[in-house]
């Protein structure tokens, strides 16, 4: 549900993309992002150590696959798995409420059926608000710095 996944081709060589962005690092809202390389692949992890504040980061993972005189370039977005639980529940929580308030409508409760559902929605339309300006937020300016940088 978290996961972003985008992939673009490239006519530079495995080698050379790995090249171009093994050891970088990436300054996004003033935290650090740095590029590792993993037997195949790259990974960029974020150095939270650094956070007063808890957020929600991801992981990307980048692939390489050469097909020909192109590379494929996969870029791999995960929600670091100790941020996960946060959002996870607020999801069970917008359904659980969205599950009552239909209970509330088959009693007949109208009045409270649409108020619940009301809260519902308008708690998941400020969470995914919130999730917009800050994980995706990561995960959108380390695509852009991933293509930048293997242009």
């Amino acid at each position: 549900m978290f996961t972003r996944t985008y992939s673009y081709k490239s006519l530079l060589s495995k080698e050379d993309l790995k090249s171009r962005l093994r050891g970088d690092h990436v300054n996004i809202h003033d935290l650090d992002f740095e590029v590792m390389d993993k037997n195949e692949y790259l990974r960029i992890v974020p150095h939270a150590e650094q956070l007063d504040e808890i957020k929600t980061l991801p992981i990307t993972k980048v692939e390489f696959i050469e097909s020909g005189n192109e590379t494929n370039v996969k870029i791999i977005s995960k929600m670091r798995q100790m941020d996960i639980g946060g959002p996870m529940l607020m999801i069970i929580l917008c359904s659980l409420l969205l599950v009552a308030s239909a209970g509330l409508f088959v009693f007949h409760e109208y009045f409270f059926g649409w108020l619940v559902m009301a809260i519902s929605i308008i708690s998941f339309i400020a969470f995914r608000v919130k999730l917009e300006k800050s994980y995706f937020d990561y995960v959108r300016k380390v695509r852009e710095h991933i293509q930048a940088k293997t242009a």
